[in-house]
């Protein structure tokens, strides 16, 4: 279990680290596209930094859960609980340590399942709030490009110097069209990125769930077709014994009434 977490988690650092080096390399680039609109890239930019900080947050969230199953599983009791998503199945089989039933299973592995579908929530909102800004800088680019040749065709004037006037018109056309794209370059790369330590988050989750569906199977108890048998005639003589004292009762009651 431990050994999965920092597999998952070294997987991560090595593909931040692979982003980090192509930065570093294409330095001036990087640069040159961000200063194009330093308020929207740097938005992008800063959007990026904190959903990477986010999901190598949650990682470490998910340490302590590994180390309470990774005990758990091979037999220690009397733990110290999990801080958050595997709290209330830690307090379920500390009060049940043995076998459980099978109609419980489903809905305690549903409980962790929609745990681990919260804590990617906030994931899932970083990266797409990145293309949104990324779309956002892409019509904010066109737009001011429409806008800026609006005005370099109404201010033309056929004389000596409409070379010069539309030299010096396109360079907000151009300006604009440089937001449109170097935002939505940023944008959608900021959210690939998200989407891969995302997808990483998530197998870190899904190894955890899938340990705790195993365990939690292999100590599952299942009431078998000869033991319903001998209930079912039990259960049936019940039933009657109920219905003839509820029906003395009736009669009773019936019979003071009068």
């Amino acid at each position: 279990m431990t050994n999965q977490f920092h597999r998952t988690l070294n997987f991560m650092s090595l593909f931040v680290a692979i982003v980090a080096v192509l930065l570093g390399i294409f330095y001036n680039e990087f640069i040159a596209l961000a200063a194009t609109n330093y308020i929207i890239n740097g938005i992008i930019i800063g959007t990026g930094l904190f959903g990477i900080g986010l999901c190598f947050h949650e990682m470490f969230r998910l340490l302590p859960e590994y180390h309470w199953l990774s005990e758990y599983t091979h037999g220690r009791r009397n733990l110290k609980l999990p801080p958050h998503i595997l709290r209330q199945i830690a307090l379920i089989l500390q009060k049940r340590p043995c076998r459980i039933y099978a109609d419980t299973l489903s809905g305690m592995m549903d409980m962790v399942a929609n745990r681990f579908e919260d804590a990617r929530e906030s994931i899932h909102y970083i990266t797409n709030i990145l293309i949104f800004l990324g779309l956002l800088g892409t019509f904010w680019g066109l737009v001011t490009t429409l806008g800026s040749f609006s005005e370099l065709i109404s201010g033309l004037t056929m004389d000596d110097n409409v070379m010069t006037s539309l030299q010096q018109g396109l360079s907000a056309p151009l300006s604009g069209m440089a937001t449109a794209f170097t935002s939505s370059l940023l944008g959608l790369g900021a959210s690939l990125i998200m989407s891969f330590l995302s997808h990483m988050v998530g197998r870190a989750h899904n190894a955890i769930y899938t340990e705790l569906g195993d365990y939690m199977a292999a100590h599952t108890h299942t009431v078998d077709c000869e033991t319903v048998t001998q209930i079912l005639p039990n259960i049936d003589l019940n039933t009657q014994k109920i219905t003839a004292a509820v029906t003395d009762i009736e009669r009773n009651t019936a019979h003071n009434n009068t």
